[in-house]
């Protein structure tokens, strides 16, 4: 059983940064971030491998979002530059047995709880 426990979300003004975190417990895996802004679906943002080698980014945050692993590869960063007011949304940390850098939901076995990332005008 895989637990993930994301962190770091606020209010931040458009133009600015904030970083998340998602800890891991159980073994390491392929992980994502995806979020969910009020009314729309559940999208991709990005992913990155178990050995942090390959990573991938949805298109509407290429070149302003990071994602990053630790060292123990069990804690996983999402650094978010240059924040847009449609930046806002719940931000997920999930988790892929299977390994692949899906943009898909459904390739996530695991998910965490969410935090509130709100971006001002």
């Amino acid at each position: 059983q895989v637990q993930l426990v994301e962190s770091g979300g606020g209010l931040v003004q458009a133009g600015g940064s904030l970083g998340l975190s998602c800890a891991a417990s159980g073994l390491s895996y392929t992980m994502g971030w995806f979020r969910q802004a009020p009314g729309k679906e559940r999208e991709f943002v990005a992913a990155i491998t178990w050995s942090g080698g390959r990573t991938s980014y949805a298109d509407s945050v290429k070149g302003r979002f990071t994602i990053s692993r630790g060292d123990s590869k069990k804690t996983v960063y999402l650094q978010m530059n240059s924040l847009k007011p449609e930046d806002t949304a719940v931000y997920y940390c999930a988790a892929n047995a299977f390994g692949g850098l899906s943009w898909s939901t459904s390739e996530y076995q695991y998910w965490g709880q969410g935090t509130q990332v709100t971006v001002s005008s």
